[in-house]
């Protein structure tokens, strides 16, 4: 893929969640150099992942294929956005960090997963314009049973997807108790009169 395919921090950010969340593993090699890390800082006992997966096609292994022959429906937002500017490696932040949800289902029986955390991408700042490094905090994974799907869906969908805010996935959220820790993890900066009950 060429360095104008990529021209921004967004673009590369965007198909990453289309990796991951289509199961398009092809298309790690546009986001990552081939020698990138992933860091993984899981937090619950309720999900697992290699502690660091080195090179591309690890991580392709890990965030794709992997990840994939578990979960479907597939969710991934971003809490934030990349600052716009020009398309040059030279010119973009060389780190991003931002907080992120993901709602899913598992395969086998149909349970709801929610999650949340946060994402610290560096980039390399010469071309071709690639991630380097990525560490994913996971703060919080909430088993939900398979009746609560349509639900879960719903309030995804109804997101900007894959950007959204804190403040809007805490507003539009389901009144289901499980979702607590997750929400309150994302509304955690919020005023105090728009964190979530």
């Amino acid at each position: 893929m060429s360095e104008a395919r990529h021209g921004t921090p967004e673009a590369l950010l965007r198909d990453y969640v289309r990796a991951k969340d289509e199961n398009r593993a092809h298309l790690i090699d546009s986001v990552f150099c081939a020698s990138a890390c992933l860091e993984m800082r899981v937090k619950t006992a309720d999900i697992r992942f290699p502690a660091v997966s080195q090179g591309a096609a690890a991580i392709a292994d890990v965030l794709a294929r992997r990840f994939n022959q578990t979960y479907e429906n597939i969710y991934t937002f971003y809490l934030d956005r990349p600052a716009a500017g020009p398309g040059k490696a030279a010119d973009w932040p060389p780190v991003f960090a931002c907080d992120w949800l993901v709602g899913m289902s598992e395969k086998d029986g149909g349970a709801v997963r929610v999650g949340c955390g946060r994402y610290e991408w560096v980039f390399r700042q010469q071309p071709p314009c690639r991630a380097e490094r990525l560490a994913i905090t996971i703060e919080a994974m909430q088993t939900l049973p398979a009746r609560r799907l349509p639900e879960i869906l719903a309030w995804l969908l109804a997101l900007d997807y894959p950007w959204s805010s804190a403040e809007a996935v805490c507003r539009s959220a389901p009144r289901i108790e499980l979702l607590a820790p997750v929400l309150r993890y994302l509304g955690r900066d919020l005023p105090a009169a728009r964190q979530p009950q």
